[in-house]
Parts: structure tokens; sequence; C-alpha cells
């Protein structure tokens, strides 16, 4: 058995106390089956409206004379700028696209992603919030206790305190169970990280309106429905310190930090700021910045109104995908271990050149137009496969408070030799979910989407421990 890549700290206990809030599927305050009422009837408890409105009706946002850039009045929250990349690999580059202009967020603060933890009846419950973001496609999504830009906790915007933020940043938090920087999506952020922190709370919790007490098993099975479960509470639950109960890696813990390792600097990428209005292959109107071959995403504008957040009216711009994404594990088992094929993937908003994504992560659309050697590999993989070897297959949204209706279906399926072959292709490799949940506990080695899937791997039956 390869040693872990990182002793955790924790103790077994912890692990234990984990798993078996991972195995009780009914909790202490709220039954599953009674979820969807209880979601549905916060709903109905606040007001929320979302309309699309030209840029000229943004509140407190401009573009820049001198650059074009999209930015606010305060100088805080975020802007939209402009990023020029190049990217070379040896030995040859992994995509038709070694050099690209597009829009970027800059977003230099760091938020924190919180989930409260408390036991009950011997079980460790987690305390999730229905939260409203302006871009979920259903609005209303299950989402960590805090949720929360520097901005927001600090109060630049003149609301309402955030709930239990004193949990978090507070003298008296409790217990750390998980606590590390992570990035967010690189393709659509400049080098933007969150705190992603679990923290089990002493002494009793006030239970506020829209937030309820779950157990880990219940979580999982709301990972099993489509746009239930939001991005920020996915990444918290990625890093959980699951026991490592694997053994029989392909690569041992030493050769996979060494692939990875080499990896970056087989890569070679230089971004650079530049002014939004100077990006070639992109145009402005009156409502949407967009590509003038209509792929890949549109930057637009929204009017918001949401009776329960800490600020109740507001406009900002956000980034809408074009096309419904894909991202998937292959998954196939080697000595009867099972793995899951990862890819190093570089994204221009990356802090660290690489970091370990899916087997595929796309959206199918913008590569129509091309031939297939050129399609991201293993694409065709995934969208051809049968039924019976879909694992696990669920629709997810992502950040709903910068992304507009950006979904993405989550697939794991299994693959043989001729699919995926033992020995994959430069930039991919086979590791198990312990060895995942073993290097998340650092950040900037699993992006995003690998972090979904690892949380979505850890609430399917299909277990690669």
């Amino acid at each position: 058995m390869p040693s872990p890549i990182i002793q955790p700290t924790e103790n077994t206990s912890l692990s234990a106390r984990i798993a078996l809030s991972a195995a009780a599927e009914q909790g202490a305050h709220l039954r599953t089956e009674d979820f969807g009422d209880w979601l549905a009837e916060r709903g109905r408890a606040n007001a929320f409206r979302v309309e699309r409105i030209p840029f000229a009706e943004l509140d407190g946002w401009s573009f820049q004379e001198s650059t074009g850039n999209l930015v606010h009045r305060s100088g805080r929250f975020f802007t939209v700028e402009g990023l020029h990349v190049t990217e070379d690999a040896e030995p040859h580059g992994d995509g038709p696209y070694a050099d690209w202009y597009q829009p970027i967020i800059k977003q230099p603060e760091v938020g924190i992603l919180g989930i409260l933890v408390k036991e009950f009846d011997g079980v460790l419950h987690f305390l999730m919030q229905a939260k409203m973001e302006p871009g979920n496609p259903n609005l209303l999504q299950l989402s960590p206790t805090v949720q929360a830009t520097r901005s927001n906790y600090t109060k630049a915007h003149k609301g309402g305190d955030v709930k239990y933020i004193e949990y978090f940043v507070g003298p008296d938090r409790g217990r750390i169970v998980a606590d590390v920087l992570q990035s967010e999506h690189g393709s659509w952020f400049y080098r933007k990280s969150n705190r992603n922190m679990v923290v089990e709370a002493v002494g009793d919790v006030p239970l506020l309106d829209d937030f309820c007490w779950l157990t880990l098993g219940q979580i999982h099975e709301l990972l099993r429905r489509d746009n239930v479960v939001n991005m920020d509470s996915r990444t918290v639950l990625s890093c959980l310190p699951f026991a490592d109960t694997s053994d029989g890696a392909l690569l041992s813990d030493i050769e996979l930090l060494s692939w990875i390792t080499g990896e970056r600097t087989r890569h070679s990428v230089r971004t650079e700021r530049v002014p939004l209005d100077s990006i070639p292959g992109w145009k402005r109107g009156e409502s949407t910045i967009e590509h003038e071959e209509g792929r890949y995403f549109k930057v637009v504008a929204v009017s918001v109104r949401a009776g329960n957040r800490e600020v109740t009216g507001w406009t900002q711009p956000l980034f809408e995908p074009v096309g419904l994404g894909v991202t998937a594990f292959l998954t196939r088992e080697f000595g009867g271990v099972p793995h899951v094929l990862v890819n190093a993937r570089v994204e221009g908003g990356f802090l660290d050149t690489v970091e370990l994504g899916p087997t595929v992560q796309c959206t199918p659309d913008n590569y129509a137009h091309l031939p297939e050697k050129e399609r991201p590999r293993f694409l065709d993989t995934v969208l051809r496969a049968g039924a019976d070897r879909i694992r696990y297959e669920v629709v997810h949204s992502e950040e709903g408070g910068r992304f507009l209706n950006a979904e993405s279906r989550f697939l794991i399926v299994d693959a043989d030799e001729a699919d995926a072959p033992l020995d994959p292709p430069p930039g991919y490799a086979w590791v198990t979910s312990a060895q995942l949940t073993s290097l998340v506990r650092h950040g900037h080695y699993l992006n995003v989407q690998a972090r979904t899937m690892l949380a979505c791997l850890n609430a399917t039956a299909v277990s690669t421990r």
C-alpha cells in the first residue's frame, strides 16, 4: 500500500464520525423526503426576481474610458477585464488553440466558503443554507453556511451582517475540520481563490430562517438531484478528511506528485491582462459582450431583487456560457482497485499553470465545427456511452453569483482498454479518489470541476477508495 501523499492530522475518530454521517440517510431535524417541500417553502417565503438589463442600466458599474474594463465605482467587488493567454507544451500542445484572448473576472479578495457542523444524536450534521444566487437556473440552491466575499463580510456593500460568520473568523470559533485555499474557475477568474472551511461548533447554535441541519448522507442523496447542491457546497464537501481506505494505486503517491510537477514544468503559460476593449474576436453591444462566432460565453447584466440577502436589491454583470457543459470522469479497475482518469489542465486564470481536472471538461458546442482529431480527448467516448456504463449523471450549475445559467452534465462513466488505455496519453493519469482526497487538503491541486467530481464520487455507491 502506498503511503499517503499527506498524512492527515485529523485523528481516526474524526474520519469515523464523517463516515457515520455519510451512512446516515435521515437526520435528526429534517427528513430527506421532506427536503423538497422545505426548499420550496423557503422560496415562497422570500421575493426573488432577476431581469436582464442593458449595460447602461447598471447602477454603480461602468466601462472605463481608458481601457473599456467594466468596473464598480467603489473599486471593490470585481472587474471584467481582458486576458491574453499563450500556452506551449512539450513535446506538443494539448489542444487546437495555444493563443487566445478573452474577457476575465479579476477579483483579488479571498472569500469564505464555510460549513458549520455539529453532532446531534451522535451523528455529525451540516448546517446548510437555502441561498438565492442570481445566476442559478432555479435561483434557490443549497449553499454552505457561509458563502461570502470579503466585501460581503466586511460590509463594503453597507448591507446586513453575514449570518454565522463569527464561527469562521471570530476568536471563539470551534474545531477546524478542514481549512484550505482552493481555486475558482480558471477559465473565467484570474487567479481567484476562496477559503474552504469546515468548522465543528462548540455549544448551542441558533437555527435561523433559510438554514437546515442535514447529515452527510442526506447531502449525498441531494447530490443525485439536478441543480440542488450549489458549487460552493460541493467544493467544501470535497475537502472533508475521509479516511484513506485504498491500496493498490497504479502510481505511488511520490510518483503522482512527480507527475504533477512534470506537467507543470512541461507547460509554459504566459498570461497578460489587457484592456477589455482591445481583445480581438470579441464585440460589445448594448446588452452583451460576446465572441464574434457566437461561442464560449457572453458577458451580460442583470437587475436583482432578493428579500433575504444582506443587500435586497442590486445590479451586476454575469458571465453566461453558450451551451450545456460536459464534465466527466472515466473510471476503470486495475487489480480490483477503482481508478479515475484525471487531466492536467491549463486554464488562463490558474495561479500555478496546471491543476488536475476531470477526464473531460468542456462545452461540446464549442467544438462541434472541428474535425474529430481536434475535439477534446475522450469527449466522444463520454457522449457515446450507453446507459449501462453511466454510473452517475446529474446536472449541476456553477457559481450563481458570477455565472448565469452555467450548467454541466456531471458523469462517471465506466471505460475499458479500448476507450481509455492503462497507459494514457500525455497529460492524463489514473488515480484513486483517496489520492485525490489527500491532494485536496492542499490548495491548487484539483480544479473546481474535479472537486465537484470528487464530492460526487463520495456521494455514489461507486467508490474508488
